[in-house]
């Protein structure tokens, strides 16, 4: 068991108050919150204490849209429209990997992610196996997210990975889900509408990230990508639509009927020039909204500090409206709203019985100082320097600075410069 005792606790049930509470963790879960009496601590044996010393105690954030294994392509094929992007450089460097660098990647991106709170990704790759191997030594958690493509060919493969890694280990799930309409053959489309039916099981996808894609989709079939996808029964049991950058009223009034998550990436929406989607919106009409980063080639980054402060701050001149889209909202999708669009009920928030994905908060600090309001200081000013320990299942993951994963950052780094340094030879 773990105690953390002697600071503040943002269990964000009720928003971004703060409570000069204890929790305390055993094994995997959170076991107890609140203020233990002197009858609650005697012969109480913690394996450790932990002193906040005025520190926070929040949630950890959970990443909901991310192509880990991407970090080789970072810094790589930067500067160009999104079709260029993908098609003249990610795609031809994505034929040359192979597992054994997929799971090297993808540790890479976990250091990162935990150095950002981070304790979950909702991952769109391939080589899962690999990846899995990955997430599950280093003890982080993922949700896979289908990532299909092409032709009806593929239907089999992504119903096979759904039955394979659904129940694999207790860091592991899996999603139905495909890439995006401009990929896929309308019968590949049609048969995710199927095996969401079949399972009654929610998709995710890209959706709507270019106005091209839209117009394109429009030219092809009538109809926006998301009228496309309902018209398959894709949404009919929710699931998660990422970028959700050029929505109509009625693509948005699918999302708020049938309980789709809008999962908002900022950060890669700037730097490929997509646009900025309508959050203030999406949010007034009650439709439930994540946070992620995207890749580490289109963001370049897998850091949830930036992604907030970048949320809130292109609603702001997008609505020129300095009130849209507050810090609360933002810390809220970036926490539970990212969790549950992944499916993870039992990590959203801090409560007894719910699974000890936690970090903390280092107050102590120029940026957060003076403490006005602490939930609008991480929205504002925080930044990934204040994270001063993540914890994923009861297991402390990283610690001012330090990685327990069960392999050493400079190993990784050096195995991470090795693969794109041969795939660009190759």
């Amino acid at each position: 068991m773990i105690r953390f005792y002697n600071g503040k606790v943002m269990m964000m049930q009720r928003g971004i108050e703060t409570e000069n509470i204890e929790v305390w963790t055993d094994k995997d879960k959170i076991s107890f919150v609140g203020i233990p009496s002197a009858e609650d601590l005697q012969n109480r044996h913690f394996d450790r204490e932990y002193d906040l010393k005025g520190n926070l105690l929040m949630p950890s954030f959970k990443n909901a849209h991310t192509h880990s294994a991407m970090t080789f392509l970072r810094s790589y094929a930067d500067d160009l429209p999104l079709q260029d992007w993908l098609f003249k450089q990610v795609f031809p460097m994505e034929a040359k990997l192979d597992g054994e660098k997929v799971y090297w990647l993808t540790k890479l991106a976990i250091l990162e992610y935990l150095t950002t709170g981070c304790t979950a990704a909702f991952d769109m790759y391939f080589e899962l196996d690999d990846y899995v191997k990955a997430c599950t030594e280093s003890g982080f958690r993922s949700v896979l997210c289908g990532s299909i493509s092409g032709d009806s060919s593929a239907l089999e493969r992504l119903e096979n990975n759904y039955l394979k890694y659904n129940g694999k280990s207790p860091l592991i799930s899996f999603m139905l889900g495909f890439h995006a309409e401009y990929t896929c053959e309308k019968e590949l489309i049609e048969g995710v509408g199927k095996l969401a039916a079949k399972y009654k099981a929610p998709v995710a996808v890209h959706n709507s990230e270019t106005a091209k894609e839209v117009r394109e989709c429009a030219e092809k079939y009538g109809v926006t990508p998301t009228k496309l996808f309902d018209s398959f029964g894709i949404y009919d049991f929710g699931g998660a639509g990422f970028h959700c950058v050029y929505m109509s009223d009625e693509d948005l009034n699918i999302f708020r009927d049938k309980d789709v998550y809008a999962v908002h990436c900022p950060g890669s929406n700037v730097k490929l020039a997509s646009g900025i989607a309508p959050i203030t919106k999406i949010q007034s009409m009650g439709i439930n909204i994540a946070l992620g980063t995207d890749g580490p080639a289109s963001n370049n980054c897998l850091d949830m500090f930036r992604e907030m402060f970048l949320m809130t701050g292109l609603q702001k001149i997008a609505c020129n409206d300095a009130s849209a889209c507050p810090a609360d909202k933002v810390l809220q999708a970036a926490t539970i709203g990212s969790a549950r669009a992944m499916t993870l009920f039992d990590c959203d928030c801090i409560a007894a019985g719910k699974q000890a994905d936690l970090i903390v908060i280092d107050l102590d600090q120029p940026n957060m100082q003076p403490l006005n309001n602490i939930g609008k200081n991480i929205v504002y000013s925080g930044s990934k320097q204040n994270v001063k320990l993540t914890m994923c299942a009861g297991k402390i993951l990283y610690e001012n600075g330090d990685f327990f994963i069960g392999e050493k950052p400079e190993t990784i780094y050096k195995k991470a410069n090795e693969i794109i340094g041969s795939m660009k030879n190759s």
